[in-house]
C-alpha cells in the first residue's frame, strides 16, 4: 500500500524552518541570539502596541518564510509547488481541482503578503555573512543598513497581500518558504563546489553544470555564467555572499571583499550596475542562475516532503529534480503524472519541462 501523508500545513511550515535553520550560515547560536533580540523587542513595546506585532518573528527568524493561508492542522497530501506562485498559478490549482487533482495547498517561494511587506527584514542575514568573509561587522552593518532602508522604500507601494486574496477566495491553503530553502541552496552550493578543489573560475561553472537544475537552466539559455574576470583566472577565495539572505545586498560591498581577500564571488543573480562595481574591484564573479538556484533549494525541501508521502506537482517555474530517488528525469515525469488525471497527463511529454514565468524583480 502507498505510504500515507502524515503532515499538515503547520507541519510543512515548521519543517521549512527547521531545515533552514540548520543550514544557515549564522549558526544556530547567532540564531536564537536574534530570537532573543527579537523577544526583546517585543517585551519592550507598549501594550497597546504590541497587538499589531507580527508574533511569528519570535520563533521563526525568517520574515520571508510564512504561512499566508490556511489552517495549520489543515491535513496535505498534493502540493502544486513553484518558484513564483501568483494569481494566475492560484487559479491553474484551482482549475486542476476542477479537473479531478485534489490540490490541498499551493507552495511558493518568492514571498507573498506579509512576507514580502518584511522581505528588507531578512536582508540583516547578510551582515553575519560578510563579516564570515572578512568585511568587518561595522562596515557590513553600515551598508546594509543603507540597502535595508532602500529596499523598504521600494517594497512600501507594492500591492502585498493581492495572491493572497485570491487563496482566500478560492479557499486555497498557501505558504511561501524563501530564506529558509535560499538557505539550503547556500549549504549545499558551496559543500558541492568546495568539494571540487576549484583552481580556476572556469572550474566553477564546470562544478554547477554537474547539477542537473543547471544544467536544464543551460538548455533554456539561462545557465551560469561570469559577469566580472575569466575562464582562466584563478579563483582565490570563494564567497558564497550572493546566495541567502532576502535579495541583492549593499553594492558598495564589492570593494571590501576584495580588500579582505576574497577573489570569487558566486552569487544567484547580479544587476549591471553591481557587476560593474565588482569588475572595478578586481573581483571573479559567476552568476549560477536565479531560478536554477531557488529550485536547487526549494527541491531539498520537496525531497522531504515527497518521502513523507505528499504528491508534489511542479509550476511556476520549478525545475523540479528529486534527489531522493535514483533518477531524476523519472522523478519529474512520476511526480506530476500520477497526481493528473489520466486525459490530463496523457497530454504531457515525459521529462518535458517548461521555461516558468519571467522571475519578478524588486529594485
Amino acid at each position: 500500500m502507498p505510504k500515507q501523508p502524515k503532515m499538515t500545513l503547520g507541519e510543512i511550515y515548521q519543517l521549512a524552518i527547521k531545515l533552514g535553520r540548520a543550514a544557515d550560515p549564522r549558526g544556530e547560536t547567532r540564531v536564537q541570539e536574534i530570537l532573543k533580540l527579537e523577544q526583546r523587542r517585543y517585551d519592550e513595546l507598549p501594550k497597546d502596541r504590541q497587538k499589531f506585532y507580527d508574533r511569528e518573528k519570535l520563533n521563526n527568524p525568517y520574515p520571508d518564510t510564512r504561512i499566508l493561508f490556511g489552517a495549520t492542522t489543515q491535513p496535505i497530501k498534493t502540493i502544486l509547488a513553484g518558484i513564483d506562485m501568483d494569481g494566475p498559478e492560484l487559479l491553474v490549482a484551482d482549475r486542476l481541482r476542477q479537473r479531478g487533482t485534489p490540490i490541498d495547498a499551493v507552495l511558493a517561494h518568492h514571498p507573498e503578503g506579509i512576507a514580502l511587506a518584511q522581505l528588507d527584514d531578512q536582508l540583516t542575514l547578510q551582515t553575519d555573512l560578510l563579516a564570515h568573509y572578512g568585511v568587518p561587522i561595522h562596515i557590513a552593518e553600515s551598508l546594509l543598513e543603507e540597502r535595508i532602508g532602500e529596499l523598504g522604500r521600494a517594497l512600501s507601494p507594492v500591492n502585498h497581500n493581492r495572491a493572497i486574496d485570491i487563496a482566500r477566495l478560492l479557499d486555497l491553503p498557501f505558504l511561501c518558504t524563501h530564506t529558509a530553502t535560499d538557505n539550503l541552496v547556500f549549504r549545499f552550493m558551496k559543500e558541492f563546489v568546495i568539494g571540487k578543489n576549484p583552481t580556476f573560475v572556469k572550474d566553477i561553472l564546470d562544478a554547477l553544470l554537474e547539477l542537473p537544475e543547471y544544467q536544464t537552466a543551460e538548455r533554456l539559455g539561462a545557465g551560469p555564467h561570469i559577469v566580472s574576470g575569466a575562464n582562466h583566472r584563478r579563483t582565490g577565495t570563494i564567497a558564497f555572499t550572493d546566495i541567502t539572505g532576502g535579495t541583492e545586498g549593499a553594492k558598495e560591498v564589492y570593494e571590501y571583499l576584495s580588500k579582505s581577500g576574497v577573489g570569487t564571488v558566486v552569487a544567484m543573480h547580479m544587476k549591471e550596475e553591481t557587476a560593474k562595481l565588482a569588475k572595478a574591484a578586481h573581483l571573479n564573479v559567476v552568476v549560477a542562475g536565479h531560478i536554477s538556484s531557488d529550485s536547487l533549494g526549494l527541491n531539498l525541501l520537496l525531497d522531504q516532503l515527497e518521502a513523507a508521502g505528499i504528491t508534489i506537482i511542479s509550476a511556476g517555474g520549478l525545475i523540479r529534480v528529486n534527489r531522493l530517488k535514483p533518477s531524476s528525469k523519472q522523478s519529474r515525469r512520476s511526480s506530476n503524472e500520477k497526481a493528473l488525471r489520466p486525459s490530463f497527463a496523457k497530454r504531457l511529454r515525459p521529462g518535458k519541462l517548461a521555461s516558468g514565468q519571467s522571475p519578478k524583480e524588486i529594485a
